[in-house]
């Protein structure tokens, strides 16, 4: 029975092609927005994940309460400095560390001029950072010794930031100051490092004027510690050199974990946010295929009369037009996730190709699929409740007598 019920609803459909199609648009285009906002932010999510996977599981991070998106420096009273380096290589269970620096600089090179922001770096210690999966393309490192030296994201190679490709031995001009390409990385996919001039830390000081101001503290626990416990350690201890206390501290200890979640709360808001706006489109969709039954009750009022005449009962005429409603939902549905997986694929294609970033990403788990297309359905079907119980109560005799 449930068969023919599905047989006679598609039927119905098929009938009125074009009514349909319009009826599905508003379907079609909020579950292709939610499909595409969801797939971006499981697949950046995955993208990030992996890019703190990079970092190690030994490390973690001490940086400015000003916040890990905040400029660097913003803020002069709340700064790091060399001194707190000094406290934290006397921690029980740290082994090495990396800082770094930031400034902005006006960058000049064949003719091209651009503003970036510039991070200055201890040639001694780049090594607990390019652990992390930083690898040098061409040239090398710099050293302790080279002056005025810097070494390159991939872009400035191969993503025409300048005009023409910039390479090693080259010089470009950071605040009207000649520099040398000692390096450039290998791509990572991440525009930030990418495009990164990273600078040695003496040169960086007597460029930008900034004498002891640390940004950026990457830390290096000994095998066999646990990151959180030398965390802790660490953040007790730099409260006590900086004479501070919990309720006012100005620095903030963090571990890949902590960070992935801050992310990941963020990504979620705006996700919320986004579905939200998204939802209205639902609405519409779903007040069109209330519309599109009445219309198809008022069409098909004799047709209900003579199932009724033959024997169809008031639940049959229900379950009929409920599973055409629920069918409008669930074909809108169908398109919408094919529209969505096209427009997401897209969006991928371009951050890679055209953006040089890996970040925007797509993914399309099953339930993601199975979850928007049963969504449809249940939206489709309870939009055509009121008009399937309307159809289900009409008087036979009526219904028979309608022109």
């Amino acid at each position: 029975m449930l068969k023919d019920y599905f047989s006679l609803a598609l039927k119905n459909l098929r009938k009125r092609k074009l009514r349909t199609w319009l009826t599905m648009i508003g379907i079609f285009i909020s579950i292709a927005t939610i499909f595409i906002l969801i797939s971006l932010s499981l697949g950046l999510q995955n993208a990030v994940e992996e890019q703190f996977n990079l970092l190690g599981a030994d490390k973690f991070f001490v940086q400015p309460a000003t916040g890990f998106l905040g400029p660097p420096g913003s803020i002069e009273s709340v700064i790091l400095t060399e001194d707190d380096i000094d406290t934290i290589l006397k921690v029980r269970g740290v082994k090495d560390i990396s800082y770094f620096v930031a400034g902005n600089a006006k960058v000049e090179f064949a003719g091209t001029t651009r503003y970036h922001l510039v991070w200055g770096a201890p040639p001694e210690s780049l090594g607990v950072y390019t652990e992390s999966g930083i690898a040098v393309e061409d040239g090398r490192l710099f050293e302790k010794g080279d002056s005025y030296s810097v070494i390159l994201g991939n872009l400035h190679k191969t993503g025409n930031l300048f005009g023409r490709p910039v390479n090693v031995g080259d010089k470009i001009t950071l605040n009207d100051k000649k520099v040398r390409v000692r390096g450039i990385l290998e791509l990572v996919g991440n525009p930030d490092d990418d495009r990164m001039i990273l600078m040695d830390i003496d040169s960086f000081r007597e460029l930008f004027g900034i004498p002891e101001r640390v940004d950026w503290i990457m830390v290096q626990v000994e095998d066999g510690e646990d990151v959180v416990e030398v965390s802790k350690r660490t953040e007790e201890k730099l409260r006590k050199a900086r004479g501070e206390t919990e309720d006012n501290q100005e620095f903030d200890v963090m571990t890949p974990e902590e960070l992935l979640e801050s992310f990941g709360n963020i990504l979620n808001i705006i996700t919320v946010f986004l579905a939200g706006i998204a939802a209205i489109s639902l609405l519409v969709g779903a007040i069109g295929i209330a519309n599109t039954m009445y219309t198809s009750i008022l069409e098909r009022t004799k047709e209900i009369g003579v199932m009724k005449a033959i024997g169809a009962r008031n639940s049959d005429i229900l379950k009929i037009f409920l599973i055409e409603s629920g069918m409008l939902g669930l074909v809108g549905g169908i398109a919408g996730v094919l529209l969505g997986m096209g427009i997401g694929k897209t969006i991928e294609y371009i951050a890679i190709n055209n953006l040089g970033t890996n970040l925007l990403q797509v993914s399309f788990p099953l339930w993601l699929v199975g979850g928007c297309l049963g969504f449809a359905f249940i939206i489709g079907a309870v939009s055509g409740v009121l008009p399937a119980m309307q159809a289900s109560k009409t008087n036979v005799a009526d219904a028979l007598r309608y022109e």
